[in-house]
């Protein structure tokens, strides 16, 4: 019985029951992760239909599944999240590196530091955000630290340090600070990260005003300066609600199988950041955004008073009063997209009567969520509810009034970011091929479609080797990189290093007879132009443009030389054409890097290794295996040797001979 009457079998007995499925291919390997709220109706309807490409992907893939009954549409979510996390499924929808955002921090001391984190503990500390990025919460630490003196220093020292003459510490390491001058400045931060940075900077603008009244301008300056860093720092406020709830506003888009969520986050009623992640998806798209939100809160456990949610017709099309301006502090894609405060409250006014008509779940069932219903997919509303029930704070998919457009915003603001994306690769390639036949006339060819680029790499002669990469139309095509170890040249001879390696590469190329590039480039001047042309011409009877990069003394890429003669050809500096120059010598030099520092890495190990007596060629190939590196064999005890049959003596004289390398080989 094959797989597929295994699959048949197993769909027949699927249970009406809400639950998770685990795809499986052909290895038992878990491929993909889903909850639905009728088992039989969601695992059912992907193998009955048509399906768009990455879905169709994905069943292709599938060999077996495998479910999990739960009681609750809840239950299900949490399952959902702890299995992607389990088996991290190719096909799911994975929080990478923006699983945890940064937080700011008050530590829970007896003399507090604020300081940045990305662990939110249960250490009775004060902590607030989240920040979209370590950049936005350092520059808030850092106004932070200029206004307010607590301590910078992780050990107390034994002295005071800068920090207290430049009046940004109280100095607790040589002088008694009373808990209540840490009562009032934690007061302070927490009203000011609350929305209440516009009394402070009233506070310091009087300051500033008396100061220069009475001639202090040296203060008066690091009071406007203060100022001038709230400004930058806080920014003006995008968006303002009639209440001072703190929330987080999703929104999200798909498009050419890709999705992109946006969070608007508001605080204080004040709308003051927002995240952007943009990733491919291979399931339903509402039940993957909910797979997103779900693990973005088991990871982020600051919690704010209220999530709102699109349904499905919301983030399938933009309410027609939603809109979107050019703004400042994104940290996504879309950067710039960001409604402005004055026009969007125009356009809404203040809490509409019919906002506090919704109902308390928000949740009213659309036609599409009908649908899914009946499929057995987890609908907007089914979703709010067991996200509600899962976090203890309230959940809503509006359908009206100011919340709805809130919403519309942040899906708008994902569409615009997809947008965005494509249009970009599509300019990006563009550029790229146009770059690559602009060169290719500045050089006098026909086409350029396949550029082939060398550099050689060695240290005063030891471990010599070569490397070349491969650019296709622009692009770099690392299929078709390839290493060389310099064989027949000692010492440090970059003509004849040169010479070896165009041989070896281009009597393969006429054997295997694999694809001739329309131009070779070498790293260096006319000595590396001639070797290469003397090899190509005179041995094998090729005729393929060469030309060489060279470096100015800052080891940037100057100019491009052309032919026997060394020809110069004028490029401007600031030309596509010189980009991509750049591009390729830099890529190369990376490539041929990289190798010498394998080979030499291995060359210090394997000679230190065989200086010792009793390590001939076997053993030391056994100890390599073992342990995996030479710092790893170091750090062993003589105990750890007798698994490979070496006695105490030979382990002894081994760590002895090991005593004095480097901690890092």
């Amino acid at each position: 019985m094959d797989y597929m009457d295994n699959i048949r079998n197993k769909l027949a007995l699927l249970p009406d029951l809400p639950g998770c499925y685990l795809m499986k291919n052909q290895e038992g390997t878990i491929i993909y992760v889903g909850k639905a709220k009728v088992l039989k109706n969601r695992v059912r309807s992907y193998f009955t239909g048509s399906h768009n490409g990455k879905t169709q992907r994905l069943v292709a893939n599938i060999a077996d599944f495998e479910y999990i009954v739960t009681s609750s549409n809840m239950e299900a979510l949490i399952l959902e999240c702890n299995l992607i996390k389990k088996h991290m499924p190719r096909y799911n929808v994975l929080l990478k590196d923006d699983k945890t955002f940064p937080y700011l921090k008050i530590t829970n001391e007896a003399h507090p530091r604020l300081e940045v984190t990305r662990r939110v503990l249960k250490d009775k500390a004060k902590y607030f955000g989240p920040y979209p990025n370590s950049y936005a919460a350092q520059q808030t630490k850092k106004l932070l630290d200029r206004m307010y003196p607590l301590r910078k220093c992780g050990v107390m020292p034994k002295e005071v340090c800068l920090y207290y003459h430049m009046g940004q510490c109280l100095a607790p390491c040589e002088k008694e600070v009373p808990k209540s001058a840490y009562e009032e400045i934690i007061q302070n931060i927490s009203s000011f990260l609350g929305g209440g940075h516009d009394a402070v900077k009233k506070d310091l603008q009087k300051k500033m005003q008396e100061a220069a009244e009475e001639l202090y301008f040296e203060r008066a300056k690091e009071l406007r300066d203060q100022i001038q860093h709230i400004d930058a720092v806080m920014e003006k406020q995008k968006i303002n609600t009639a209440d001072t709830k703190d929330r987080d506003v999703f929104g999200y888009a798909v498009d050419k199988g890709w999705m992109c969520v946006q969070i608007l986050y508001m605080r204080q009623g004040k709308m003051i950041q927002r995240h952007s992640s943009a990733f491919p998806f291979y399931g339903e798209a509402y039940s993957d955004f909910m797979s997103y939100v779900t693990q973005y809160y088991s990871d982020n456990p600051a919690l704010p008073q209220e999530i709102l949610l699109p349904d499905m017709a919301t983030a399938g099309t933009l309410p027609p009063e939603a809109g979107s301006v050019s703004g400042e502090g994104s940290s996504g894609p879309a950067a710039g997209v960001m409604p402005s405060g004055q026009a969007l409250m125009a356009a809404l006014g203040a809490e509409d009567e019919s906002e506090a008509a919704e109902p308390e779940g928000g949740a009213v069932e659309a036609p599409q969520e009908q649908e899914a219903a009946a499929e057995g997919t987890v609908d907007a509303a089914g979703g709010a509810a067991a996200l509600q029930e899962w976090l203890g704070i309230k959940v809503h998919v509006p359908q009206r009034g100011l919340k709805k457009q809130m919403v519309g915003m942040a899906c708008q603001n994902s569409r615009v970011a997809l947008d965005e994306k494509f249009r970009l690769i599509e300019r990006d390639e563009e550029r790229t091929s146009g770059a690559a036949s602009s060169l290719g006339q500045s050089l006098g060819l026909e086409s350029l479609h396949r550029i082939e680029a060398f550099d050689n790499s060695n240290i005063q002669g030891a471990n010599p080797v070569s490397a070349m990469v491969v650019f296709i139309d622009g692009k770099p095509a690392r299929k078709e990189y390839r290493k060389y170890k310099v064989r027949t040249v000692q010492g440090p001879d970059d003509y004849e290093t040169m010479r070896e390696v165009i041989r070896r590469r281009y009597e393969r190329v006429l054997k295997e007879n694999l694809p001739q590039p329309d131009l070779i480039v070498v790293d260096g001047g006319k000595g590396q132009i001639s070797s290469a042309i003397d090899i190509l011409q005179n041995e094998l009877g090729l005729y393929i443009p060469v030309c060489g990069l060279v470096k100015d003394d800052k080891h940037r890429t100057a100019h491009l030389l052309v032919g026997d003669s060394a020809e110069p050809v004028p490029l401007a500096r600031d030309s596509q054409e010189f980009y991509l120059l750049q591009r390729i010598q830099d890529e190369v030099h990376r490539f041929a890097i990289t190798f010498h520092r394998e080979q030499r890495g291995k060359s210090m190990v394997t000679s230190k290794l065989d200086s010792i007596p009793g390590i001939g060629d076997k053993r030391r190939k056994l100890l390599l295996k073992h342990f995996g590196s030479l710092k790893k064999i170091k750090e062993a005890s003589i105990e750890d040797f007798k698994v490979l049959s070496i006695g105490e003596k030979l382990a002894g004289q081994i760590l002895e001979a090991l005593k004095d390398e480097e901690p890092s080989l």
